[in-house]
């Protein structure tokens, strides 16, 4: 995000004494990884990433039980359980914490640690999505009961200083002996490094401080934050929350589409809800192929790509009247034509009457899987494609929110690497 405000009204980013795996007590430290609680959609994710090891952090983050408090105290006494054995310790001097993935000539670095927290009119820490208050209440609960922040939020800022400031330390740092190195079986390369010198840790202080940032992945988390700040009063630890923090200046971040899939509304009976005020045709497939009339689609305009039943149809064209009778008018022009304004307002809300809850919309991440289940269901998967960073960036400093899971930005942290503590 672009430099803003002095050095007392910007992001303050503190260290902290990070919550680890040992990893003699774990069969590796990728075996323990998770992607985001978000991510692991499927049934079949879940129970892989739970039998690749037993102290996989899914086990924290997405704890399996009937009903919200039980989630809650089933995760917290597993992190009770862990720390008494050994399995999880904290580090003995408090740091910020410098990351980087690697795959395939993509890298990206930045730096973890606890930032104060500070609502979107304070102009710190930008949301630009919409949030579900039952997610929020979900991971309240569970960070309540845990006392814990177990995943970092990723939030981008843009530096200008090359050569100094917090990325000047964050590439000092890189080329020294990391904490731990491990490679996870999508590709990645995890690697983590300690900050613990004061004049460095001053060095990102005095940077950050003039700055703003953009959250790009976990808006729910930053809603929990707030939520659980709110209810500790002044002063205490839950005034700052784990994040993420990467200078897309320098590590520009990639922008992908979140998917819809509509576990109750067969695609026949979507298709037919369409007519008069869409244009539809059917496209080939396999998927890679109807993903690319997707994508040139949508430099023109409006495009969805809906799939189920063996097929796959392209959306577009949208009807101006539907558009001005279900798309809100207080709004800049730029969000009124999003795909997934459209998406939400004319079609699940005006065209199909789809009620926006877990048991009839599912967010995946990954296009297969969308389709997958579609199949498997005999649901519909609505397809879309990606906005572009400048757009979610524009709105962002309008104070515009997007729809919900509008965006997916990458590569995201791994789950399970470090965490934070409240307690003590």
């Amino acid at each position: 995000m672009t430099t803003s405000g002095t050095a007392d009204h910007g992001l303050r980013l503190i260290p902290f004494h990070g919550l680890r795996y040992v990893p003699e007590r774990v069969g590796s430290l990728a075996a323990v990884t998770s992607p985001p609680y978000d991510v692991v959609v499927r049934p079949d994710g879940l129970d892989h990433l739970e039998s690749a090891d037993p102290h996989n952090i899914v086990r924290l983050i997405l704890p399996q039980a009937d009903t919200p408090a039980a989630r809650g105290e089933q995760a917290a006494r597993t992190l009770s359980q862990w720390l008494a054995e050994g399995v999880l310790t904290a580090d003995e001097e408090p740091a910020l914490y410098v990351y980087e993935q690697r795959r395939a000539g993509v890298v990206q670095r930045g730096v973890i640690g606890a930032l104060a927290l500070s609502t979107a009119d304070d102009g710190i820490v930008l949301p630009h999505e919409d949030v579900m208050p039952d997610v929020v209440s979900d991971r309240a609960g569970l960070m309540r009961a845990t006392s814990a922040n177990l995943e970092p939020l990723l939030l981008t800022y843009r530096g200008d200083d090359p050569d100094g400031g917090t990325a000047a330390v964050v590439e000092r740092t890189a080329l020294r002996a990391p904490l731990l190195s491990t490679t996870t079986e999508d590709g990645f390369q995890h690697r983590l490094w300690a900050i613990t010198d004061p004049a460095e840790l001053a060095a990102v202080t005095n940077d950050l401080g003039h700055r703003q940032a953009l959250i790009a992945d976990g808006h729910h988390r930053w809603a929990t934050y707030l939520r659980l700040q709110e209810e500790h009063g002044p002063s205490s630890p839950w005034d700052f929350g784990l994040v993420l923090l990467v200078d897309t200046a320098r590590y520009p971040l990639q922008v992908r589409a979140i998917h819809r899939l509509l576990r109750r509304l067969p695609v026949a009976e979507a298709l037919a809800a369409l007519e008069g005020h869409f244009r539809v045709r059917p496209v080939d497939g396999p998927l890679p192929l109807a993903m690319e009339a997707l994508e040139d689609a949508a430099e023109r305009g409006n495009a969805f790509l809906l799939a189920g039943a063996g097929t796959f149809h392209l959306v577009t064209d949208p009807d101006p009247e539907l558009i001005e009778r279900t798309v809100r008018r207080d709004r800049p022009e730029a969000w009124r034509r999003l795909d997934a304004t459209v998406l939400h307002a004319a079609l699940l809300d005006g065209l199909w009457d789809v009620p926006d809850t877990p048991d009839h919309i599912t967010y995946i991440h990954d296009t297969e899987a969308t389709v997958e289940m579609a199949e498997r269901n005999g649901g519909t998967a609505v397809l879309m494609h990606p906005v572009r960073e400048e757009v979610v960036r524009a709105l962002a400093r309008q104070g515009v929110t997007m729809p919900r899971k509008s965006t997916s930005f990458g590569p995201k942290p791994a789950t399970g690497l470090v965490l934070r503590s409240l307690d003590g």
